[in-house]
């Protein structure tokens, strides 16, 4: 019993020291593929939908619920696998790091609430997930470094599909994209190579923390400065919520004539 409760933690010990899980990666590709089909079935965000139905269609909200449905899939299932994974590790001793997270039932449950409840107060304002989320896993006692990546992974699969979906409808003004995509590659190398680096080496986690802060700290009061120019320009009027579902006039629904109408505008010649 003892020898094989060595080979299992020294199994574990190894899986865990692959930098790229070749069936993680598989499950992360499967699912952005997964959200971005169905994300250009589905339309929004300015964007038609490749099979032409809007807002007004039945097969509009069965889209939404496919994709609620396929994130909550993947969500599920990596939970449970998360508890048992924890479990079968406690079972042979297996040496956790100080931040590591010890999944239960109850943990699972009561984060798993507070990040469903996250993603919506993101998608109701506007801000990045990783603003919400960054702080919930520091509070959570996990790595800074270790919240950091998990965050921008997160950010990347769900931003990236509606990113796709952007540039195959041409709505992207490039200069603009190509511009601030490469001021945002300079800064992430610089933190990657510099910050990240120095981090590393004098273990000064709480960097990262103040870092973090410091940009959610500006993003309120830039958020708050923004709504009350808003509210000047219109008197201070508050107009009420948008509505929910609107289709402009004399919309084409014919899904080859949208897909060839955007043909020709990426490839004019």
């Amino acid at each position: 019993f003892f020898l094989w409760e060595i080979e299992a933690r020294r199994k574990f010990l190894e899986d865990d020291a692959r930098q790229f899980p070749k069936e993680k990666i598989a499950y992360l590709v499967l699912l952005w593929a997964g959200l971005t089909v169905i994300t250009f079935l589905k339309g929004g965000k300015g964007v038609d939908s490749v099979i032409g139905i809007t807002c007004e269609d039945a097969g509009f909200y069965i889209l939404v619920a496919a994709q609620f449905l396929w994130t909550l899939g993947f969500a599920a299932v990596f939970g449970y696998r998360n508890v048992k994974l924890t479990q079968a590790r406690l079972d042979v001793n297996y040496p956790f790091n100080e931040t590591d997270v010890l999944w239960d039932s109850k943990k699972l449950q009561f984060y798993s609430f507070f990040t469903f409840v996250a993603g919506i107060v993101a998608g109701l304002i506007g801000i990045g997930g990783g603003m919400v989320l960054g702080p919930l896993m520091l509070v959570m006692g996990i790595n800074p470094r270790v919240s950091t990546a998990t965050t921008a992974t997160m950010i990347l699969l769900t931003s990236s599909s509606v990113a796709v979906m952007f540039v195959m409808s041409g709505l992207v003004p490039w200069e603009y994209a190509l511009y601030f995509f490469c001021i945002c590659l300079m800064g992430a190398y610089i933190g990657k190579t510099r910050i990240d680096a120095y981090v590393k080496k004098t273990g000064m986690g709480s960097i990262l923390v103040g870092a973090l802060a410091t940009i959610i700290g500006l993003a309120t009061i830039g958020c708050m400065i923004i709504l009350f120019m808003n509210l000047a320009k219109v008197d201070w009027c508050l107009d009420g919520f948008k509505s929910f579902c609107t289709v402009k006039a004399g919309e084409d629904k014919c899904p080859a004539s949208r897909l060839l109408a955007g043909a020709e505008e990426l490839f004019p010649y």
